[in-house]
């Protein structure tokens, strides 16, 4: 499905507020107003009323406004003129002309040392290359312009870059570095209270969990922005919301709202012209027409698509219609066509640097050449599909990381409903409370010493004449104290309901703590133990350390049908009580596929998956659970001279004369997933006395420490295993858990840990 980013235009000069129309060309048709009142009521009547319901009427208005500007002498506006038709010209997809106004109004901008004018007009024809797939001259035109921007100090304007830049990587799915240009972009637009661009900055932020499959977080931001963005003039910003919650209502597979979103979006889009936008709306319709095996309709879409795409010359949309068309040619049959629309698809997407695009090609070329006989060929493309989704991947990965930068919203709310906040809340009014009433006695004590000492001096007579009055002021006194006893008894009494509260609490803790322990208990019995692991190993290890009592990361062995000895580790979804449930659910999985004689380490996951994705069916969600886990297997022969082995996700580390060499994962986990029809592949290694065998979770070299904070990484993990791999098996235990310990400090641990090594 084709998102839609948010793409930020800067015009300086306008306005952007919508304005009455009428008022606006009454200051237009009145000749005894100033020349620059009756530009600027034209550049707001061609802007802000018509430019993005109807670019051409904007064009026409900007026309009328060129003229008197040039008449006049007025470059500003000469300039904003050009500026108003490139943009029209871009908003209907024709990027050449779009790119020709805007580098005559940069033009016009540079002659009156406009230099505002200059980084916004660079802004914006960095976004029409953009557009055209050229992202190496897109990524220069931003740069200049962000470069201006900050020498002026222009912070709308950094931020638009900022954001625009953000949408350079995410095209490319270098999606760590996309976040990291939205989240300054969304900061700097808080800051100015800039509303639209706050929209465009969650929206995008929306896209990056959309990638990451978190829908539900995704669909919040972009609910997010339909709310700023819900005003006359931000019609495509409310169309690309749109757009993409209804591409996550496909993939949760509730086609019926998905359509309708995308019709929603659809309609606003072909209302202002936006060519670009429509196309990508109808290959999205197609690919849920598609899905539904309705092949006609989604063929129909698809090539009104691929029409306009190739109309105004969209590099990116003609790739991903093409590759579309292809994908239905294959699952028709017709290799013949599909090898042709796949071809051409690659083709572009690798001129233009589309990763996504040449994933998806990569992909159905791999298979086509098989089908067609191509070997060779086929190959090459299923590495192609590797090396690009690797690439991809590398970075997506980082979700929790993302998420941690965003998580603020959440954890206000959820402290805010907290048990131990609330009661901090009622300790904290009851302290208070005596703390004002013990000041306000202080106060009224020491008021009435000053008044006994004043009449004491001012003799016998004055003191029998106010003597009345000093007894009524110790009565009021004592009339305070009073007050304030029954207060410090109000305050007992709330201090005693909360201390109830406390011992409420307690309780409860301790029965979590009880049945957490219980759980644990339950879930060791599933693991590995050691008599087995004695039975069949020479020399090894097991470094278990989970974030809480009970684990999502486990370790399984047994012995299989051929009488070979495997073993698992491997890293469930979640981790703490979830984690560990879903670990019984992935232990009983691969049992079952044990017992059913399956004996190759790919066979056993490929089983395992079946397992679990049937299992997880019923999970009550509307397309099944997408959870189970990242798990190496590694399998020995009876004479231990042969290893085979599948990793999905969690690579494996084989260390020989102090060399490692690693097994590279597939990419791919043990459960629901857009490829869990592939099936895993693995492999078989020749093993030799002393070579040192590690498999891994993720939990160590993703744990946050050292003095700068950061995170371990799994170079560094590779470095360490291979220093200590000359020590005894035991010791290298003991080294890793120091190694974790001092490394995490006083840092909370973010996930479990799991790694196995086992010396031949």
């Amino acid at each position: 499905m084709k998102k839609l980013l948010y793409i930020l235009l800067l015009l300086p000069g306008l306005t952007n507020a919508q304005t009455n129309i009428d008022s606006l060309w009454n200051v237009w048709n009145d000749e005894t107003q100033a020349d620059t009142n009756r530009l600027k009521a034209i550049s707001d009547i061609s802007w802000n009323s018509y430019l993005f319901t109807q670019p051409d009427s904007a064009f026409y208005f900007a026309q009328i406004q060129l003229n008197f500007a040039k008449e006049k002498g007025q470059k500003k506006y000469i300039a904003d003129a050009f500026n108003t038709q490139g943009t029209s010209f871009y908003l209907q997809g024709d990027y050449d002309q779009a790119i020709d106004y805007h580098s005559q109004s940069l033009k016009t901008r540079k002659e009156i040392g406009n230099r505002n004018g200059v980084a916004a007009s660079l802004n914006n024809i960095g976004i029409i290359y953009k557009e055209k797939g050229d992202y190496a001259k897109a990524i220069q035109y931003y740069s200049k312009s962000l470069k201006i921007q900050k020498e002026i100090g222009d912070e709308k304007g950094i931020a638009a870059s900022l954001n625009n830049i953000g949408n350079i990587y995410n095209d490319q799915g270098d999606y760590a570095k996309a976040i990291e240009y939205y989240t300054q972009s969304l900061k700097i637009q808080e800051k100015i209270k800039n509303k639209n661009g706050i929209a465009a900055s969650l929206g995008s932020i929306g896209s990056i969990y959309q990638e990451q499959r978190d829908y539900d977080k995704a669909i919040d931001y972009f609910k997010q922005c339909l709310k700023i963005a819900d005003k006359p003039g931000n019609n495509q910003f409310i169309a690309n919301c749109l757009n993409n919650i209804g591409i996550i209502f496909k993939e949760q597979s509730d086609y019926s709202k998905a359509i309708e979103y995308h019709s929603q979006s659809l309609k606003i889009y072909e209302e202002i012209g936006d060519k670009k936008r429509t196309a990508a709306c109808l290959n999205n319709l197609g690919n849920i027409y598609k899905n539904q095996q309705e092949t006609a309709k989604a063929i129909e879409y698809y090539t009104q698509s691929l029409k306009i795409s190739e109309e105004i010359g969209d590099k990116q949309g003609i790739a991903n219609c093409l590759n579309n068309i292809g994908a239905i040619y294959k699952d028709q049959g017709e290799s013949a066509k599909a090898f042709e629309y796949s071809q051409r698809s690659l083709t572009i997407a690798q001129e233009i640097g589309a990763a996504l695009e040449t994933k998806q090609a990569a992909l159905s070329l791999w298979k086509v050449n098989k089908k067609l006989g191509r070997y060779k060929e086929s190959l090459a493309m299923y590495e192609l599909f590797i090396a690009t989704r690797d690439s991809m991947e590398s970075e997506a990965n980082q979700k929790a990381v993302i998420q941690q930068e965003y998580k603020y919203a959440y954890e206000k709310q959820a402290a805010a409903d907290s048990i131990t906040n609330a009661e901090a809340g009622k300790v904290k009014d009851a302290l208070l409370t005596v703390e004002k009433a013990e000041n306000k006695q202080h106060q009224l004590e020491a008021t009435a010493q000053k008044q006994q000492a004043y009449f004491l001096y001012g003799g016998l007579g004055l003191a029998l004449l106010f003597g009345g009055f000093i007894f009524n002021r110790f009565r009021v006194t004592s009339k305070q104290k009073g007050i304030i006893e029954e207060q410090k008894g109000k305050v007992e009494t709330t201090l005693q309901a909360v201390e109830h509260q406390k011992e409420i609490i307690e309780e409860a803790h301790k029965e979590i703590t009880d049945s957490i322990n219980y759980a644990e208990r339950i879930q060791r019995s599933f693991l590995a133990t050691d008599e087995l692991l004695n039975e069949n190993l020479n020399e090894y290890f097991v470094y278990f350390n989970p974030k809480e009592a009970v684990s999502g990361d486990f370790y399984w062995a047994g012995k299989l049908s051929n009488g070979n000895f495997a073993m698992v580790n491997a890293d469930s979804t979640g981790h703490g009580v979830p984690g560990a449930i879903m670990s019984i659910l992935n232990v009983s999985s691969i049992e079952k596929a044990v017992e059913n004689n399956a004996t190759s380490p790919p066979d056993i996951f490929n089983q395992t998956r079946k397992t679990i994705i049937e299992r997880l069916k019923k999970d009550g969600s509307a397309e099944g659970g997408k959870d189970g886990m990242d798990a190496s297997l590694i399998s020995f022969n009876k004479g231990k001279t042969k290893m085979t082995y599948v990793a999905a996700q969690n690579p494996i580390w084989i260390i020989r004369d102090e060399n490692l060499t690693e097994i590279k994962p597939e990419k791919m986990p043990i459960g629901k997933h857009q490829f869990d029809h592939m099936p895993f592949e693995g492999g078989e290694f020749d093993i030799l006395k002393g070579d040192q065998i590690y498999t891994l979770t993720d939990g160590f070299q993703d744990q946050f420490g050292g003095p700068k904070g950061k995170k371990f990484m799994i170079k560094k993990m590779r470095e360490y295993v291979l220093s200590i791999s000359h020590l005894p098996m035991a010791e290298q235990h003991q080294k890793l858990n120091e190694a974790f310990s001092d490394w995490k400090g006083d840092l909370e641990q973010v996930d479990d840990v799991c790694v196995i090594g086992v010396r031949i």
